[in-house]
């Protein structure tokens, strides 16, 4: 017996169950797949923005450069963030190299949640699905000891074969988290790497705006 028979065959919760695996399954692959493209394309477009940075003659030139270049707005945000606008707030007070250090930080932080986004729903879908298999499990393994304890006869064959279809849904629980456990094992070392990249950049933009030679 498989999941879909487990399904037709089941009461409400097992069918409950067996959609809830389901909708986590293909929502970490959805998932898994779009972040391994986005990742792939943004470490593309993080290289070769951070090189016609610096090989542009002034801040206007790389501005339009990278705008060519960066599909997901990583690095253009912080080369605009440098540009400080003179007024009487508060975000102005203080000295250059303060004002670069908030802004530079914040388009940073903006930068690095798209980056991490869905990292959180790969980690829960891993943590959650073996023990909504388990609930699975453990309710047909209830139904199959109602089952036989209303024959009045207990006989291996009697109990193998229901608690072996039970199992299945702890099977399907693990099918579903090792995907999204190693998927998010291995898209948070290439976030990392990207987040090492863009902080490097940042820090040395901030450098070269507090000496002024970012000024427009």
């Amino acid at each position: 017996m498989n999941l879909a028979q487990l399904f037709l065959q089941g009461d409400a919760l097992a069918r409950a169950v067996t959609l809830l695996l389901l909708a986590m399954s293909v929502t970490s692959w959805v998932v898994i797949l779009w972040k391994t493209w986005l990742l792939r394309r943004a470490n593309a477009d993080v290289v070769r923005c951070i090189a016609a940075f610096w090989q542009a003659g002034s801040v206007a030139d790389a501005v339009q450069k990278i705008r060519a270049f960066d599909r997901e707005s990583l690095i253009l945000p912080l080369v605009l963030s440098t540009h400080l606008e003179a007024n009487q707030t508060l975000a102005s007070k203080g000295d250059r190299a303060q004002q670069l250090t908030r802004v530079l930080r914040n388009a940073l932080h903006a930068a690095l949640a798209r980056l991490q986004h869905g990292q959180v729903l790969l980690a829960t879908i891993g943590a959650t699905a073996p023990f909504v298999g388990l609930l699975g499990t453990v309710w047909g393994i209830y139904h199959a000891l109602i089952g036989i304890a209303s024959v009045g006869q207990v006989t291996i064959d009697k109990i193998s074969g229901p608690v072996g279809e039970s199992l299945i849904m702890t099977a399907a629980g693990l099918l579903v988290a090792i995907p999204a456990v190693l998927a998010y094992n291995v898209l948070g070392r290439a976030v990392a790497r990207l987040e090492a990249e863009l902080e490097g950049f940042a820090r040395d933009l901030r450098e070269l705006g507090s000496s002024g030679a970012l000024a427009r």
